[in-house]
C-alpha cells in the first residue's frame, strides 16, 4: 500500500468503473489528487448531488434530475415514434447520433433465460400501454444484434401485435467506412438480406 487508507479505498471504488482496472484507477487517483481544488473537490459535490437528485423518468425510464426527463418534457419531440432501448445508454448514444427524434422506452435489460431475466422483469407492459395509444404510430426497437436482444426483439414484435402502431427495428449490416473482408459472417449475412435498390 503506498498511500494511506483513504487513498486505497479511491483506488478501489474507481477500479470498480467500466473499463478501469487497478493500474488505470491509480493513475485517476493519482491525477485526481494532484488537482485537488480543480477536480477533486468539484467531482466530489458534483457525484454527491447527482446521486441525491437523479430519479428515473415515470414515462420512459430515462436516468435524470427532473421528472418527466429532459426528453420526454421535450415539446419540440415527436410523441408518435418511440425507441425502445435496452438501457440508459443506449439512449444516450441514439441521443449523440442526433438522428432520432422522437421518444424513447427503456425496457431495463432483454430477455435472458441464463440471467435467469423474464418478461416480468422488464418495462414490456408499460411499452404495450404506451404504444396502443392513438398518438403512437411507430415503435422503433433498437437492441443490440445479440442472440438476447433479437429474441426480445421477436418477443417485443409479438406483444405489440395488438397496437396499431407500427413496428420496426434498426437495420443491421456492413458499417460505414468498413470492408467486406473484415467484417463476420453474421453481419455479412445480415447485409445481404437487409439490402435495397438503389
Amino acid at each position: 500500500m503506498a498511500g494511506g487508507p483513504e487513498i486505497e479505498r479511491l483506488i478501489q471504488l474507481l477500479g470498480k468503473l467500466p473499463g478501469l482496472g487497478p493500474r488505470s484507477a491509480r493513475r485517476a487517483t493519482l491525477h485526481l489528487i494532484k488537482r485537488r481544488d480543480a477536480l477533486m473537490r468539484p467531482l466530489a459535490a458534483a457525484l454527491e448531488a447527482t446521486a441525491d437528485t437523479i430519479i428515473a423518468c415515470p414515462i420512459c425510464g430515462n436516468l435524470d434530475t427532473i421528472s418527466p426527463c429532459a426528453v420526454c418534457s421535450d415539446p419540440t419531440r415527436d410523441r408518435s415514434i418511440i425507441c425502445v432501448v435496452e438501457d440508459v445508454a443506449d439512449l444516450w448514444a441514439i441521443e449523440r447520433s442526433q438522428s432520432h427524434r422522437g421518444v424513447y422506452h427503456i425496457l431495463g435489460g432483454i430477455l435472458s433465460a441464463l440471467d435467469g431475466i423474464k418478461p416480468e422483469d422488464l418495462a414490456i407492459d408499460s411499452l404495450v400501454s404506451r404504444a396502443s395509444t392513438s398518438e403512437v404510430t411507430e415503435v422503433i426497437l433498437a437492441m443490440n444484434a445479440t442472440v438476447e436482444g433479437q429474441t426480445t426483439a421477436h418477443y417485443l414484435t409479438d406483444r405489440l401485435a395488438g397496437a396499431n402502431a407500427r413496428v420496426t427495428r434498426l437495420a443491421h449490416g456492413v458499417p460505414i467506412g468498413g470492408e467486406l473482408d473484415y467484417l463476420d459472417e453474421g453481419t455479412l449475412a445480415a447485409a445481404l438480406r437487409a439490402r435495397r435498390s438503389v
